[in-house]
C-alpha cells in the first residue's frame, strides 16, 4: 500500500531513477539529458510553496511522483498550472498516477487555481487514457512541434476544470496548510 504525501528533497534521488528511462528512451519527455538528484532538488524549490510536488511511497520507496507548475509566466495566467505524474514501472497500471492526480486536482482546487494543462506527445494512449480518466478534455494538436529519437512529435494538450472562472477571482494561495490526505 502506498501512501501519497508532500515531496521531500530526500527522494529526489528516487524521482530521477523513476524520470530518467522517460527521458532516456521515449518522447514522453522531450528532455534529452535525464536530471540528476541535485536538479531535481533544484527544481522542486523552484517551485516550493506555489506548486506542490507529490510522491506515492510504500514503506521502503518512492513509486510514482506527480507537481504543477506554471503554465505561463505572464500575470494574466496564475490561474492556470501544468500538470504532470511519472509512475514507476513496477507500479503502472494499477491507479497510482490517477491517486497522484486526484490528490494533486484537491490541492490545487483548494489553493484557487481555475485550470489545470497538460501536454501529451503521441502517440501514447496510456497517457490519453489517464487524462481522460482523471476529467481532462482535449484542447489542441500542435503538429511536429519536438524533435527526439531521430523523428517528430506531435503534442496533444489537455485541460481539466479545478474552480469555475469568476469575475474577479482571488489570486491563488500557496498550498502552505493543504495536507495531502495520504492515499
Amino acid at each position: 500500500m502506498s501512501a501519497i504525501r508532500f515531496a521531500a528533497p530526500g527522494d529526489a534521488e528516487q524521482i530521477a531513477a523513476i524520470y530518467a528511462p522517460f527521458v532516456q528512451h521515449t518522447a514522453v519527455s522531450f528532455e534529452e539529458t535525464p536530471p540528476d538528484a541535485d536538479e531535481i532538488r533544484a527544481r522542486m524549490a523552484r517551485l516550493r510553496g506555489r506548486w506542490p510536488w507529490l510522491v506515492a511511497a510504500d514503506a521502503e520507496r518512492v513509486l510514482g511522483y506527480a507537481y504543477a507548475s506554471e503554465h505561463r509566466a505572464r500575470a494574466a495566467y496564475r490561474w492556470a498550472v501544468d500538470t504532470t505524474v511519472y509512475v514507476d514501472e513496477s507500479a503502472r497500471r494499477g491507479g497510482l498516477g490517477r491517486s497522484l492526480y486526484r490528490e494533486l486536482f484537491r490541492i490545487l482546487t483548494r489553493q484557487g487555481f481555475s485550470a489545470a494543462y497538460a501536454g501529451i506527445a503521441l502517440p501514447n494512449d496510456a497517457s490519453v487514457g489517464l487524462h481522460k480518466a482523471v476529467g481532462f478534455e482535449f484542447v489542441a494538436v500542435y503538429p511536429s512541434v519536438g524533435f527526439k529519437l531521430g523523428r517528430w512529435y506531435d503534442v496533444s494538450w489537455w485541460r481539466r476544470t479545478l474552480n469555475e472562472p469568476s469575475e474577479h477571482p482571488a489570486d491563488p494561495t500557496p498550498f502552505d496548510g493543504i495536507a495531502p490526505s495520504g492515499d
